[in-house]
């Protein structure tokens, strides 16, 4: 792997982080804490007018048509801002639309593209997908959708969802606008602000043909991951900066306690941590990006991401002292989003229960594997 990054991809990058940063300043949040805004409406304008809402959407909807790298640095530099904007799920809802979805459905993408709709996707891993608390009757080319499903992140504010269903037992992605009749929302504000909305379904109706292919679960899952680690590097990485800030400055027994032995290495340890989930996210991007295989990397990755951040978060809280727990102190905002992306990709020990099951029935794993065809697609 180069681990370099392109004049293009350091320009996005570069972009992203001024943009994020000159935004979300400690004033800002704060204000924005006590307002409980939730979505950050002014500087998701300010990502349309950049472009950064439709980094990976194709060029024939009107995106930019780049990769999951370049959106993992621009999610990135909104995690280590903690700028609450629905930057991957409104284009990874789009890209899908766009590849898997019928020609009828081609506009909402390519709204999606300009700016001009908002998207959002279902996806919930602790209940091994949403879709087993939805169920789907299929009659004369129609479905009838009932259930209810949890926290979906802007639900209210979005004009189309994506929900998965369980289909003649496979997941199968549907497209259903929010204003379609038997929706009804519940909404409300996460920890750390994002909003969000239980909806239940009350005989919704839907043609077959709002169905995305059958391919589009293999797709989606592995990017969601790749977003919400490429999130939780940015918050956690930012999470130690202020972090080595503090201690840098903060005095006690007449020297800065970022010199003493056990507080440098609880620093070391949070370092490694940050270094290993970096690896993992940029592998995993890479091979989305070469189209190789990466559901089990996906799957590591993602039990990397909650595993680092609550590592990062518990020792960055434990070395502040007293300001640790204080939650008017802008620092305790990173650990509420490192538990938020936890809670969203589902949590350490159900993501290793995915992955012990995984690697139990596949024992061709490894670079020389990704030559196998069969493997790679």
């Amino acid at each position: 792997m180069d681990f370099n990054l392109t004049e293009e991809q350091s320009a996005i990058a570069d972009m992203a982080k001024s943009l994020f940063t000159d935004t979300c300043t400690d004033d800002f949040m704060r204000d924005y804490d006590d307002a409980g805004q939730g979505t950050m409406s002014t500087l998701w304008q300010a990502c349309i007018e950049t472009g950064l809402q439709g980094v990976i959407i194709p060029e024939a909807q009107g995106g930019i048509d780049l990769g999951m790298t370049e959106l993992s640095l621009v999610l990135q530099a909104q995690g280590g801002a903690l700028a609450q904007v629905p930057l991957w799920r409104h284009q990874l809802a789009a890209t899908a639309i766009a590849k898997f979805a019928q020609a009828e459905f081609e506009t909402i993408a390519q709204a999606a593209a300009e700016g001009s709709n908002l998207l959002t996707l279902a996806f919930n891993l602790a209940n091994t997908h949403s879709e087993a608390e939805v169920s789907v009757e299929k009659s004369n080319g129609e479905l009838k959708l009932n259930g209810l499903v949890q926290s979906v992140a802007v639900a209210g504010l979005a004009d189309y969802i994506l929900f998965p269903l369980s289909i003649d037992n496979e997941t199968r992605w549907a497209l259903v606008d929010s204003k379609a009749a038997g929706l009804s929302f519940v909404k409300g504000l996460m920890t750390q602000g994002e909003e969000v909305a239980d909806i239940q379904l009350n005989d919704v109706v839907l043609g077959e043909s709002s169905l995305l292919h059958s391919k589009a679960n293999r797709w989606i899952e592995p990017r969601v991951f790749a977003s919400l680690a490429s999130l939780q590097l940015g918050v956690s990485e930012t999470h130690i900066a202020k972090t080595v800030d503090y201690i840098s400055e903060r005095k006690q027994f007449g020297r800065a306690i970022g010199t003493f032995q056990a507080v440098q290495m609880t620093m070391a340890d949070a370092k490694i941590s940050l270094e290993a989930l970096r690896s993992s996210v940029w592998q995993l991007c890479f091979r989305l990006d070469n189209d190789l295989g990466c559901d089990h990397e996906a799957l590591a990755t993602a039990w990397q991401a909650c595993e680092a951040g609550h590592s990062i978060g518990h020792k960055a809280q434990h070395v502040h002292g007293g300001f640790g727990v204080d939650v008017s102190y802008i620092i305790y905002r990173y650990l509420y989003w490192s538990r938020a992306i936890s809670l969203n990709l589902g949590g350490s020990p159900a993501l290793l229960a995915k992955l012990g099951d995984a690697l139990s029935e596949n024992d061709k794993l490894g670079w020389k594997y990704d030559l196998d065809e069969n493997y790679a697609n």
